[in-house]
């Protein structure tokens, strides 16, 4: 048997998903954060029958006319597929707004139970709802549910299991239509309102009326004024890194490289008699470069701790109207603030999350754009070269973050000249959830699930991709062991494209080339390969100032004498070019042009590249009063990204003149 779990943004849906499932997919207290298809089968605890339950998780919609791609995946799922019942979780907090897509969900024919969830919120504001008038006038079972401690749950699966074979009997008669016949959907959906509004007023009762001011209101004039709301934002941001960074972060991280250090110490020691070749790949490449990554595994968790607590207490949906204004002068809207937010967890659901904006074109920008959000991925780079060159100033980190938002911005700008975007008056209208107490166990549950994903990574295709590095470094073309890095495979590979770097880094360096086509594969790799590149077990192990990784940072500087300016330069190169591969899936699938898609792979690059570029030269001509080594070549790469730029920008004015 297959049920869908069906609702509203915001509903409690995925809450209720994962606590009869024992999944753990991400929830948040704002809209947006299931935009695709999940399945899983029911546990025993809520289903005692011999039926196997298979249940899916559809995105949130308001209605069955889709406004959004993911609102799309929903229509056709339970269209196209025909599940055997459909859960609609309904928020008793707003039953209006609610049951209108519960009217048409009865009107499909399909069996139907309604979750009244969110009514331990009800009983707090004194509102009463009479859940058997509701269910004799709808037609269909209605179970009252709280997700967040399950209660209600097993009731939903039984009634689940008594209406199998059954049909749906919709509450009053509507005439068959097309969902493309929009005269048609607009008399009906007068209709479902005018009875919405009649079942509403016969079953409910509030204490406290909504138009009524209360204190989350007059919180919300305070977070959203248009003068206090950024400023406010941009120090929430900066104490999330800072913490994260510069804190607890950093504290465990410190203990977790000292144990580390001690395990690989004692390995090494294990090995002392071993074949050279097999204790060089197996410390310093395999244990080497994938404990230099797990080491910044503890500043990660912390922000995807604080970042959960954030969306759990419903201040991330804020920031979107905080960004809406601002956001609509460049072509986009407060909706794609949701894809950059996510976008700093991982840039994969960030570009998923894109499903969420309305039009094509602000759709396909958002996905182009979300990349560059330093995610997770990115901040292991951003903590080495802090660490190594800057001695973990806690500006490093919020700069990166920032500095991602301002590209965001002129990037939208550019994107609307290029096609042509002509502004106009639009509403971007959000549902702000109540405000609440976050949960610590939820985003701790949140941080584990990130965190495990960011070992499995480390563990696979980090493992894997140091691994080959370190076979690539040991050995010649010739498959003899190599007398020098230098001459080793890697070395062959990496030095033709060491030479782009140059007015970027303003030294040939193959090493530096290798960790960043490394880090396409995933962004950790260019933490990684400067640890096998550079890092000797002498330096991993005995080193008193300076952690693992800070080594391998101290390292480059020490062989190429790389200026702190060249390191920044370095570290914008990587965070701001193109993301990792599976990101690029990603951008590929949602972005459904192949237009699209290559034109945005360039202009990452280009950005990238002169972000470097500028940062490296004029840093350089600031600090010795002379542009750095590459100048003329670089300038040259730049001007012909400008040039081409300025090219499409003229071609798509000419078009809408015409």
């Amino acid at each position: 048997m297959r049920i869908a779990m069906t609702g509203n943004p915001n509903s409690g849906k995925t809450t209720m998903f994962n606590a009869i499932t024992g999944r753990n997919e991400k929830v948040g207290n704002w809209a947006g954060v299931t935009v695709d298809i999940k399945k899983a089968s029911i546990k025993k605890s809520f289903n005692e029958s011999d039926e196997k339950i298979v249940c899916v998780d559809l995105p949130g919609a308001y209605s069955i006319s889709p406004f959004t791609a993911e609102e799309s995946v929903t229509r056709d799922y339970i269209l196209n597929e025909r599940p055997d019942i459909i859960v609609n979780i309904v928020d008793a907090t707003n039953l209006s707004r609610s049951l209108f897509f519960t009217t048409q969900l009865l009107e499909l024919g399909i069996p139907v139970v309604v979750a009244l969830n969110k009514t331990d919120l009800n009983r707090k504001k004194k509102t009463e709802i009479d859940i058997n008038a509701l269910s004799k006038i709808i037609n269909c079972p209605v179970i009252e549910t709280i997700s967040t401690s399950k209660k209600g749950l097993k009731d939903v699966i039984d009634a689940v299991l008594s209406l199998k074979g059954k049909s749906q009997i919709a509450p009053f008669t509507q005439p068959n239509i097309e969902y493309s016949d929009k005269a048609a959907i607009a008399k009906a959906d007068k209709q479902r309102f005018a009875f919405v509004g009649g079942v509403v007023n016969q079953v409910e009762k509030r204490a406290v009326s909504t138009h009524k001011r209360n204190t989350q209101d007059k919180i919300d004039d305070l977070l959203t004024n248009k003068w206090l709301g950024l400023p406010i934002f941009a120090v929430v941001m900066f104490l999330v890194f800072w913490i994260s960074q510069a804190g607890p972060g950093v504290w465990v991280a410190d203990w977790l490289t000292a144990l580390m250090e001690s395990g690989q110490e004692w390995v090494g020691a294990q090995f002392t008699d071993a074949n050279p070749l097999l204790y060089s790949l197996l410390i310093d490449g395999v244990i080497g470069g994938v404990l230099a990554v797990v080491g910044f595994l503890p500043l990660v968790m912390v922000m995807y701790f604080l970042i959960a607590l954030l969306e759990d207490c419903g201040y991330m949906a804020r920031v979107s109207v905080i960004l809406d204004p601002i956001f609509k002068k460049v072509g986009l809207s407060g909706k794609s603030v949701i894809p950059f937010v996510i976008a700093t967890g991982c840039a994969v659901p960030g570009v998923m999350a894109c499903r969420t904006v309305r039009t094509e074109r602000e759709r396909r920008a958002t996905a182009m754009l979300a990349p560059f959000m330093p995610c997770g991925a990115k901040l292991p780079v951003i903590a080495l070269f802090a660490g190594a060159f800057f001695e973990d100033a806690t500006w490093v980190g919020p700069l990166m973050y920032f500095l991602g938002i301002i590209i965001i911005f002129f990037g939208a700008l550019i994107i609307n000249k290029i096609t042509g975007y002509k502004a106009r008056k639009s509403f971007f209208i959000m549902e702000l959830p109540e405000y609440k107490a976050p949960s610590f166990f939820r985003a701790f549950k949140s941080m584990c699930s990130r965190g495990w994903a960011y070992i499995v990574k480390a563990a696979t295709i980090i493992l894997l991709c140091n691994t080959v590095v370190q076979i690539m470094q040991t050995f010649s073309l010739s498959l003899s062991v190599a007398e020098s890095a230098d001459q080793s495979i890697l070395a062959a590979i990496a030095e033709p494209f060491s030479y782009l770097l140059v007015p970027v880094v303003g030294v040939i360096s193959w090493q530096l080339a290798a960790a960043a086509i490394t880090g396409f594969i995933a962004k950790e790799n260019v933490v990684g390969t400067l640890a096998v590149c550079f890092v000797g077990l002498e330096n991993l192990i005995n080193t008193d100032e300076l952690t693992m990784i800070e080594g391998a940072g101290a390292e480059v500087a020490s062989l190429f004498a790389i200026t702190r300016v060249a390191a920044l330069a370095y570290l914008m190169f990587n965070l701001f070019t193109p993301p990792c591969f599976a990101a690029m899936g990603a951008m590929n699938a949602e972005m459904k042009s192949k237009k699209w898609f290559f034109a945005s792979i360039g202009f990452q690059f280009g950005t990238g590249f002169t972000i470097g570029f500028v940062v490296y030269q004029f840093g350089t001509l600031i600090t010795t009063g002379a542009f750095g080594a590459g100048f003329l070549p670089g300038l040259a790469a730049v001007t012909v990204f400008a040039i081409i730029i300025a090219v499409l920008c003229v071609k798509s004015g000419r078009k809408a003149k015409v």
